[in-house]
């Protein structure tokens, strides 16, 4: 029998069964990316976001009505979102919580008008929305749920109409995105959203659903956060290290290149992000546990081995309080407060060598972060709130990271500016051009213009056989890219790299700054410069070690 209502118990349900929808279909989605390079993250990105959400909303469980534990999915995707994507799927619950915040449960009326607020807060949220995305998808489908809602008794009806019409909505989308039918796929997010509707229904619907995740190893089934507190007796006051992580890498991700897994090498690697760390793995798996004060610049880390799965956090100083009552203080050793600065500045990068440069600049706090891993909103609100200065500028360094970063302003106290900087090029120029002595608006304007004042090259390899501007590229192949676009693809990582740059050097070129990946070598980085030398001896070339995974080179051409 279809129920006529949705309470919190059913509402919960139905959340939990959308993430995990999603987080089965991963793969498919981020197989979906339009460029052909290792960044496919959509998938990635959306499912960090939506287990956030749940993961609050387990914490509230016992809440008895659908407003308090929407209002739970709300705080967790906001403070999860990772990507463009991500922080629209946010965007698109947080309008729906608001929606339905007074009620107790909802009926097929107030379902759909909670999709429409959803689509409406999402569309605010952002500047210039695209046609033939995840917007798209969502805007079509809150429209036919609001048309049914005129005649529907039970809210199954409501989604139905709503699945229905994102499955053909997202079908529209290459009409709508020509590179999308250039590549031949449907939109990533697009597709990412109907994973969640679909979910959602299989439990109204009344289908039985295993939310568990049972990946495909022969690991043991350990648990590690029985095995990490045996036998332990945490003092609240001692705790440094205050969320309780655990989370899966799969290995054997096929999407894309990652480094390759030594246990002891990862275990110590990890351990700078927290302690308690257990690490267990086989030729496919690896389990981890760690105790870690910013839990996301451990996912990031952990990302470069593989894609993330089974995620799961825990606050153990609110665990303490919930149970004991008594309020467990953060001891971790404070340092005594520098008086406060004008500016403080948060930056956005990956590679040992790139984030020495930035912190040399006068960058504060450096994120770890960048393609493939993109850092979540939280992650920037800790980065901001740990810097005493009556301003924070933050540089982005990707173009799916500046959604996210524009979030966090009204998540902190201290006023925040967002420089969108889509690249690591962008971003140091920017930073060159901000004066400590200057007010925010003069600063703005001065790095705006600065950031645009470079080209950005950068050298990957393709992940899939395909065609892009005309350009033919086999899976495999180096890609040299210049502004997001794909200009030559080649058997030779050097001599695409020579090509690319010979494509972006003019005679005004005046210097060329080359940041090589961790798996260059210096010798390699010399002999471009040497060849580059040949044709045009009177620019200046500045070379540096990056230590960027999955991009062999990044120029910055000026």
């Amino acid at each position: 029998m279809e129920r006529s209502k949705i309470n919190a118990q059913l509402f919960l349900s139905m959340m939990r069964a959308g993430a995990m929808e999603l987080t089965n279909n991963v793969d498919k989605v981020n197989a979906l990316n339009v460029f052909p390079v290792p960044d496919g993250d959509t998938g990635t990105n959306m499912n960090l976001t939506i287990t956030s959400g749940v993961t609050e909303m387990d914490k509230k469980a016992n809440e008895s009505t659908v407003g308090k534990l929407a209002e739970a999915l709300s705080k967790g995707l906001l403070m999860g979102a990772r990507g463009n994507s991500g922080v629209i799927l946010s965007q698109l619950f947080r309008g729906f919580a608001k929606s339905v915040l007074r009620y107790e449960e909802i009926g097929p009326k107030e379902f759909a008008e909670a999709f429409q607020a959803g689509v409406d807060t999402a569309y605010k949220a952002v500047i210039k929305p695209v046609e033939g995305t995840i917007l798209t998808v969502a805007r079509e489908a809150a429209a036919a749920g609001m048309f049914h809602a005129r005649a529907a008794n039970h809210p199954l009806e409501i989604l139905d109409a709503v699945l229905d019409e994102a499955r053909k909505s997202l079908l529209r989308t290459p009409d709508l995105l020509p590179v999308l039918k250039q590549t031949g796929v449907v939109d990533a997010g697009g597709q990412g959203l109907v994973f969640v509707y679909e979910g959602m229904r299989k439990i109204l619907s009344g289908e039985e659903v295993s939310i568990e995740l049972k990946p495909s190893s022969n690991l043991p089934n350990l648990d590690l956060t029985h095995e990490a507190h045996a036998g332990s007796h945490i003092d609240p006051a001692t705790i440094v290290n205050g969320y309780c992580t655990e989370f899966m890498i799969l290995l054997t991700t096929k999407r894309r290149k990652t480094r390759k897994f030594n246990e002891v090498h990862f275990r110590e690697e990890i351990s700078q992000y927290g302690d308690s760390v257990l690490v267990v793995s086989d030729d496919e798996l690896v389990k981890v546990h760690i105790h870690a004060e910013h839990p996301g610049d451990a996912l990031n880390y952990a990302s470069t081995y593989g894609d993330l799965t089974r995620i799961k956090i825990d606050n153990m100083r609110e665990q303490f309080e919930d149970v004991t009552g008594v309020t467990a203080i953060h001891q971790e050793p404070v340092k005594e407060p520098e008086a406060s600065k004008s500016y403080g500045i948060v930056a956005v990068a990956t590679g040992q060598g790139i984030s020495d440069i930035f912190e040399s600049v006068g960058v504060d706090v450096v994120i770890t972060g960048g393609q493939s891993m993109n850092p979540s909103t939280e992650d920037l609100v800790k980065a901001v709130k740990s810097i005493s200065a009556k301003h924070i500028l933050i540089l982005p360094n990707n173009k799916n990271i500046i959604l996210t970063a524009e979030q966090v302003d009204e998540l902190v106290d201290t006023p925040v500016s967002v420089i969108p900087t889509k690249t690591i090029p962008q971003g140091l120029s920017a930073l060159l051009a901000f004066d400590e002595e200057k007010d925010i608006e003069e600063n703005e304007k001065k790095m705006n213009r600065a950031l645009k004042s470079v080209q950005s090259g950068e050298v990957t390899y393709a992940v899939r056989d395909t065609v892009v501007d005309e350009v033919n590229i086999e899976k495999d192949d180096f890609l040299g890219i210049r502004e997001g676009k794909i200009i030559t693809a080649g058997k030779n990582m050097l001599e695409t790299a020579y090509d690319l740059l010979f494509n972006m050097m003019t005679s005004e070129t005046e210097v060329v700054t080359l940041l090589f990946g961790e798996d260059v070598t210096e010798e390699q980085a010399n002999d471009l410069v040497a060849k580059l030398t040949e044709e045009y001896p009177e620019v200046e070339y500045e070379v540096y070690e990056g230590g960027q995974p999955l991009y062999y080179f990044l120029f910055a051409v000026e």
